[in-house]
């Protein structure tokens, strides 16, 4: 039931995310009230109006100029407040936190999967750029501090891919030449399964990533592992040459 009630959603994960959930909502039901109240009309006409066995042919309205104002002002009504609503929610959920984010994940896609470079020279506890590298057969980890905003810059390496969360309720375009951003705010812990939302060739099925959001302390541990094992410098795209998975050497892939 409580999966009803988010009209299919996902639980959200983050700040930003009940600026669509309520759109969505409140698409729905507008959309089923609207929906109910046109069948409504459209049924009461067909049986109110139908023509009688034994009746000969109804008078033949030419036009109505007050109902023809009517059924055009009321779906420009109903488009405006849909384009007010949605840009309210899209403003706020792109808004930035602030000019200097906590924590800075700098994401690479690059058919066909992810890596992700942590800004965190600054941070005391890390005091180092580290990274994670994703390939077609290893799903990379993308960890989060829980209840800190992170900002993440979208570099594509080759195709346009496309950077999303579901239970952040929000995905943006990673398009080559043109670096996108945003911030978010993760206020749920557990373990998120991230993709690629936007078909980009042949293993557009493996850009997985998995998203942890953690304990700040849990997050800097995590980092300092990374940094331990020698992931330490800002990965620049191409982040690694081979982009295809093992196969029989008669297979052909796109390369």
């Amino acid at each position: 039931m409580d999966q009803w009630g988010r009209w299919g959603m996902p639980v959200a994960a983050s700040e930003q995310a009940p600026w669509i959930g309520n759109l969505w909502s409140g698409a729905w039901i507008a959309s089923m009230v609207i929906g109910v109240f046109v069948w409504g009309l459209m049924f009461w006409a067909m049986f109110r109006y139908r023509r009688k066995r034994d009746g000969g042919v109804p008078r033949q309205t030419r036009y109505n100029l007050p109902m023809e104002i009517l059924y055009t002002l009321v779906p420009f009504l109903i488009v405006g407040v849909l384009f007010f609503f949605t840009v309210q929610s899209q403003d706020n959920v792109l808004a930035k936190v602030n000019d200097r984010p906590v924590h800075t994940v700098n994401v690479i896609g690059q058919k066909w999967s992810w890596s992700f470079n942590y800004m965190e020279q600054q941070n005391p506890a890390v005091g180092a750029v580290v990274h994670d590298v994703g390939t077609v057969e290893r799903i990379p980890d993308l960890y989060l501090p829980v209840n800190e905003p992170v900002r993440f810059n979208l570099i594509s390496a080759d195709v346009i891919h496309s950077f999303w969360v579901p239970e952040f309720y929000f995905k943006l375009d990673v398009i080559p030449g043109h670096p996108n951003s945003f911030d978010v705010t993760p206020n749920r812990t557990g373990t998120f399964l991230g993709k690629c939302a936007e078909l980009c060739g042949t293993y557009h099925s493996a850009m997985l990533f998995n998203v942890h959001v953690v304990s700040v302390a849990e997050y800097n541990a995590h980092l300092k592992e990374l940094a331990a094992k020698g992931q330490t410098g800002e990965l620049k795209p191409p982040a690694w040459v081979n982009t295809v998975p093992s196969a029989p050497a008669n297979e052909e892939h796109e390369g």
